[in-house]
């Protein structure tokens, strides 16, 4: 390719990742082998990552003469293992086993691999089931409030949660509590 298309093509990868964060509905990555260069970014990309016990991640770009910065790894990673952590896995590409994405908080939980698909697909049918909207601004502010002060985020969460409570999400949702009944939400 010359630099321009190697450009066009970087870009089309970041917006992978654009259109991930800005869904407005969670991702659940369930990985059960290796996550890679942009594999892992695509899971690190994701809202909730469910790992297998074979599971493992490398961020590999700079084994490769690339920069650690691609695809968004050097906004992500940092917000979700800390600076320190994501610096190192970033400049260095090592592996990291399941077990440490769980101690450093790159995975939410981590299973048996037999386990893995059918605990990534209870999770997904338990989200599915909720209260869309909810749901959707609860990513959305996780996304904007990284970058705001608290001040922001506050005002920012009561003029939502102000608009969610006038939805008929909250309307069933606080019927369902009254009544000690699970809530059945218009998945529309």
């Amino acid at each position: 390719m010359t630099a321009q298309e190697q450009h066009r093509f970087t870009q089309l990868t970041c917006d992978v990742v654009k259109n991930m964060r800005s869904l407005k509905k969670p991702i659940i990555a369930a990985v059960n082998g290796i996550a890679a260069g942009a594999g892992a970014i695509l899971a690190l990309a994701s809202d909730i990552r469910i790992l297998s016990d074979r599971a493992k991640f490398a961020f590999l770009f700079t084994r490769v003469g690339l920069s650690g910065a691609d695809m968004g790894a050097c906004y992500l990673l940092p917000r979700i293992i800390g600076q320190g952590r994501a610096a190192e896995l970033l400049f260095t590409g090592d592996v990291i086993d399941a077990s440490e994405c769980l101690r450093v908080g790159l995975a939410n939980r981590v299973l048996q691999d037999e386990k893995l698909m059918d605990e990534a697909y209870n999770l997904a049918r338990k989200l599915r089931d909720g209260p869309l909207d909810a749901l959707g601004v609860t990513k959305e502010l996780l996304e904007r409030e990284a970058d705001m002060d608290l001040n922001q985020a506050l005002e920012l969460e009561a003029a939502e949660q102000a608009r969610l409570m006038q939805g008929p999400d909250f309307k069933e949702g606080y019927r369902a509590f009254i009544e000690k009944r699970p809530p059945r939400f218009n998945q529309s």
